[in-house]
């Protein structure tokens, strides 16, 4: 019976010893490679050939129920890397290191993927990889990737293609080159990628981040090495990412994991698991770092940030539940006790009020009174919301399983711009769900119209396997029409957002510069607080701290811009001042 329990903890923390190690492709690949280290896999035709005391020996050597209860912690307890002095029995400490081996990282898709990529690359580095921008001189190449669409997981089939020819072109004089998928499309493919594509050596899921070095020890010994567990407590809450860009001016910092919603068109519970949430204090132990680095913002990231709850606290674990937005329901049962977003909106706004606070992507059931005033009443905290609506007629949207009509959504923009006056919206939206008619459609350009976001997220239906309109629904709506509304909505988007930006002319900005201008070097670019792109002149201005010193605007200063000119999706102006976010109230 205890062995039993053990493999259960084991698989439940996604941890990197022997357990781990069987997972579903290893034993898979064991029966395929006779060379595979004995200890982690003893082959059945041995005990055939009358060996049973051989194996004996070895069983005996193999790991322990010490072993397990070492490597089954609780979650806060764990370490950021595998513990080397106790590597897995078939593997040396040796092995696990990365003996300065240069690692490539590419990252597609959201920002969950970028902060992932953070986290993948600071276990990496402590275990002794580099990393290079030169794909040319990479020793292991590591794809970040997607599987929220379709075409988004051809990308990385195309990708795999080119490096492929990388790979055959590898000196010999060079240690062979590995490749390997990190992310949702490893945990959603599995098999698919390594049968299909021979040169893949790796696969490691959204929760198997701290298994690397271990798989890529593996992948060096020629065999192919996966795990795609899913956790029900990894959150890396203990894992620091590493920010790589020296001008970076924000950062990404991940509060929760995973998502409970299941709306029927959505992948993201089958790769990334249900919802778990970091504890509060290492969130915040992370943001006042960041602000210690000198970095102006920060993100703070979730599939569903907003129903953040952080139950690592025992005190707060009989505290009642959040009252869902008006008109909205749940998919999932509702769930007591907890740190909530907004306590956790509310502390992380008070380590460096010169540091500006977004938060994406929630869902609309899960915004409270005590979040809208909340971003009303802090400066630092951007009155931008983003607001999923993904369409506008409530049939589909019940087909979708959003668990709101059309008028409950509507009704709760209306509740937002009136608790927070001039607030950023920003939506995303599918066009051609399935059975989706003509009225449908005309429904959510009607949306689009009524609300005038000012920043939008559109793209065509594309079905994913697992999810329930899978196995439920019928993916009806030609891909011409689904291009064709899809070309609409951007159209009649673009058209009311002019309209919406065109209401910043002739008002004053603070914009938290980023850079400059993709396409001009005499401009600067930056944001202001509704997230909408500003670019302005990169000349000498004022400092309102100083007013003796002029200079030029740097990357994570505040800079005052009055709006000359707005498109649907950039605003342009002429800069007044160096400020800072204390002091803009008083100039706008």
């Amino acid at each position: 019976m205890y062995p039993v329990q053990c493999v259960l903890q084991v698989q439940r923390t996604v941890r990197w010893g022997p357990l781990a190690s069987v997972s579903w492709l290893l034993l898979r690949t064991c029966r395929a490679h006779s060379n595979y280290p004995s200890a982690a896999c003893p082959g059945p035709e041995r005990q055939k050939n009358g060996e049973q005391k051989d194996f004996s020996s070895r069983l005996a050597t193999g790991p322990t129920f010490q072993h397990f209860l070492r490597n089954t912690s609780a979650p806060q307890e764990k370490p950021s890397l595998p513990e080397l002095e106790d590597p897995p029995p078939y593997l040396t400490v040796e092995e696990l290191l990365g003996r300065q081996r240069k690692v490539y990282l590419e990252t597609y898709g959201c920002q969950m993927n970028v902060n992932d990529t953070e986290i993948a690359w600071s276990i990496l580095q402590k275990s002794g990889y580099l990393r290079t921008s030169n794909l040319q001189e990479a020793d292991v190449v590591l794809l970040v990737t997607c599987s929220i669409r379709e075409k988004a997981e051809q990308t990385i089939w195309n990708r795999l293609h080119q490096l492929k020819a990388l790979k055959t072109k590898r000196p010999r004089s060079r240690v062979p080159l590995k490749v390997g998928i990190l992310g949702c499309m490893a945990e959603r493919l599995k098999e698919e990628i390594l049968n299909r594509e021979k040169i893949v050596d790796l696969l490691a899921g959204p929760d198997a981040y701290r298994d690397l070095p271990r798989l890529l020890a593996v992948a060096e010994s020629g065999q192919q090495a996966a795990n795609v567990l899913l956790s029900l407590d990894e959150t890396y809450a203990d894992v620091m990412p590493v920010q790589t860009s020296p001008s970076v001016t924000s950062a990404f910092v991940s509060i929760m994991r995973g998502c409970d919603n299941m709306c029927s068109y959505c992948i993201v519970p089958f790769t990334r698991g249900r919802e778990r949430s970091r504890p509060v204090a290492s969130i915040l132990e992370e943001v006042r770092k960041l602000s210690d680095q000198g970095l102006k913002e920060v993100t703070l990231l979730g599939q569903n940030v907003n129903s953040f709850r952080d139950n690592s606290e025992v005190q707060f674990n009989s505290a009642a539940s959040t009252n869902l937005s008006r008109g909205f329901s749940a998919n999932s049962k509702s769930k007591q006790g907890g740190l909530r977003f907004s306590h956790l909106l509310d502390q992380v706004s008070r380590i460096d009020p010169e540091m500006r606070i977004r938060f994406t992507s929630p869902h609309p059931k899960d915004f409270p009174d005590e979040v809208l005033q909340l971003i009303r009443e802090r400066d630092n905290i951007c009155k931008q919301i983003h607001l999923p609506a993904q369409s506008g007629s409530s049939r589909v949207l019940a087909a979708m399983r959003r668990g709101y009509s059309r008028e409950a959504y509507l009704e709760l923009v209306h509740h937002i711009r009136d608790i927070i006056p001039g607030v950023s919206l920003s939506s995303d939206f599918i066009a051609g769900f399935c059975g989706e008619t003509e009225e449908d459609h005309l429904q959510t350009v009607s949306l689009l119209r009524d609300v005038q976001y000012n920043v939008g997220f559109l793209f065509a239906y594309s079905m994913r396997q697992k999810t329930r309109a899978y196995h439920r629904l019928k993916d009806d709506v030609p891909e011409e029409v689904k291009l064709r509304r899809l070309e609409e909505l951007i159209n009649v988007f673009r058209e009311e957002a002019s309209k919406t930006n065109k209401t910043f002319v002739g008002c004053t900005q603070l914009v938290l510069v980023e850079g400059l201008s993709k396409r001009s070097s005499t401009e600067l670019c930056g944001r202001n607080d509704g997230n909408l792109k500003v670019v302005f002149p990169d000349v000498e201005m004022e400092d309102v701290t100083n007013p003796e010193l002029t200079g030029r605007a740097q990357p994570g200063d505040y800079v005052l811009v009055k709006i000359t000119s707005a498109s649907s999706q950039t605003l342009r102006g002429h800069s007044l001042c160096r400020t800072t976010l204390k002091d803009s109230s008083a100039h706008r």
